[in-house]
């Protein structure tokens, strides 16, 4: 990850500024970190993982 990474919050997260979650590509990848704690460093998925955890995700709804 260099600084040019353009992180974007989660249209789910909402204006309330509570836990929310940003994206960024990365080499090809997806980066997903918490936007109240970007310090903290961020989980880097292959896209197709990154598929397969919002479905199963979408399932757990």
């Amino acid at each position: 990850m260099n600084n040019s990474t353009r992180w974007r919050k989660s249209t789910h997260s909402g204006g309330n500024e509570g836990e929310c979650v940003e994206l960024a590509e990365i080499d090809g990848h997806i980066g997903i970190r918490d936007s109240k704690n970007p310090a903290a460093g961020h989980l880097t998925l292959a896209r197709e993982d990154f598929a397969d955890l919002l479905t199963h995700l979408a399932s757990q709804s």
